[in-house]
């Protein structure tokens, strides 16, 4: 099998190694992993492409591969330059520093590659360790991605979901802050919506009196409905989430009929 990997939190984050491991142990030995990640931190950056203006591309090592860009253009990047030739089977992103469930999933640069991915038509799993007082102090906070995320994506590579009107499943996986021991098992989750949660800005100002504004998260630790993809994280179960990137909100369509005309 030949992989192609990626993330938002830059190529030298602790959970770019993590990935790999997992990428190794799913190529197996006469396989193939490529590297092709974002030179800086790329969180908050969703789907975002580099349109306007050149991605510088630096080859590091044999498959490894550096972007000055997001994690979308990584993978566009990486299909249409150094793996041109022979396209990856799988694209795999993460492994993120941080959930990448409920609201959080629409801001992810995690989630925007794997985005890409299904639009291209290869098969794309997104990957995130959640973050807690059970694990943040491990000597591996991503102890449960390492155990268990190689046998996560096995098992969704086993599916074959079937594409609606043109657009693929991508999968988002969210591993629990817990240890690797404490992992009580696999849920399908939909995607939540912790209450009342919300990104915003703190104000700064600084000595020379310009203002300045920090985006932060809300409280990560309020869940949303139960079986909900957060919901079954902080109940220690990994959450697996086949997603699609249609926007449209087909269950309104019957109650605005009246718009057509």
């Amino acid at each position: 099998m030949r992989i192609l990997i990626t993330n938002d939190d830059g190529i030298n984050a602790p959970g770019l190694k993590v990935l790999e491991g997992i990428a190794k142990t799913l190529a197996g030995p006469d396989g193939e992993c490529w590297t092709v990640a974002p030179a800086f931190e790329q969180s908050g950056v969703a789907h975002c492409i580099n349109y306007t203006k050149p991605t510088l591309i630096t080859q590091l090592a044999p498959r490894r591969y550096m972007i000055e860009g997001s994690p979308a253009d990584c993978v566009l990047c990486a299909l249409y330059d150094p793996m041109k030739d022979a396209r990856p089977d799988l694209i795999l992103s993460g492994v993120n520093r941080g959930n990448n469930a409920s609201e959080n999933t629409l801001y992810s640069g995690t989630i925007g590659a794997a985005i890409e991915g299904a639009l291209q038509g290869i098969p794309s799993i997104a990957l995130s360790q959640y973050y807690g007082p059970a694990n943040r102090d491990l000597d591996d906070p991503f102890e449960a991605a390492v155990e268990h995320g190689a046998d996560v994506c096995r098992r969704i590579l086993a599916q074959k979901p079937a594409d609606a009107n043109g657009y693929s499943v991508f999968w988002n996986v969210n591993f629990p802050p817990v240890a690797a021991a404490d992992v009580k098992g696999l849920r399908l989750a939909p995607q939540g919506r912790r209450p009342e949660v919300n990104f915003s800005t703190i104000p700064h100002d600084a000595p020379n009196g310009r203002r300045f504004l920090w985006i932060t998260g809300g409280n990560q630790q309020i869940p949303p409905a139960a079986g909900s993809d957060a919901a079954v994280n902080l109940d220690g179960y990994i959450s697996i989430t086949p997603m699609r990137a249609d926007l449209t909100a087909h269950d309104a369509f019957g109650d605005l009929s009246d718009l057509n005309t």
